[in-house]
């Protein structure tokens, strides 16, 4: 049996997650990593996403001459991990960050994996302060401001 770090379990107790999703959700993004479509930058990422049932969905980044953003998925997340072939560890990317802030709430937690498998946390909101979303558009599709 391994031993738990002092910072998984404060991190899972922060995020009321459990060790084993937080750790899943690791293991998820860096295997995930190897799928990546990357012939124009040659950056791997892998992601994974951990859903309020518990099922866990991944992807990785998919570049194409044309850079469109766009996909379906759901609304609601608990928990979100990148992995790079780097150290230390990349964030998500603005328009990925925009991107999530559309599906997921400002306190969900991002972890971010490095080449080694080390990860560093954050929030969404800490990663996308003063962000636009959902919330700042009315019915109609007009601003809030």
């Amino acid at each position: 049996m391994s031993s738990v770090s002092p910072q998984l379990a404060a991190d899972a107790k922060r995020f009321s997650l459990d060790v084993s999703q937080i750790q899943e959700l690791g293991r998820k993004a860096i295997e995930t990593k190897a799928r990546a479509h990357c012939p124009y930058s040659n950056f791997h990422v892998g992601a994974a996403l951990l859903t309020p049932s518990g099922a866990y969905i991944t992807g990785v980044n998919v570049e194409n001459a044309s850079y469109p953003v766009g996909s379906d998925g759901e609304k609601v997340f608990r928990a979100v991990a990148v992995a790079t072939d780097i150290s230390p560890p990349a964030s998500p990317c603005g328009s990925c960050r925009q991107f999530m802030r559309e599906f997921c709430g400002l306190e969900m937690p991002i972890f971010m994996y490095d080449v080694k498998g080390e990860y560093v946390v954050m929030t969404l909101g800490e990663l996308l302060p003063m962000s636009f979303g959902p919330r700042d558009l009315r019915a109609d599709g007009s601003t809030t401001a």
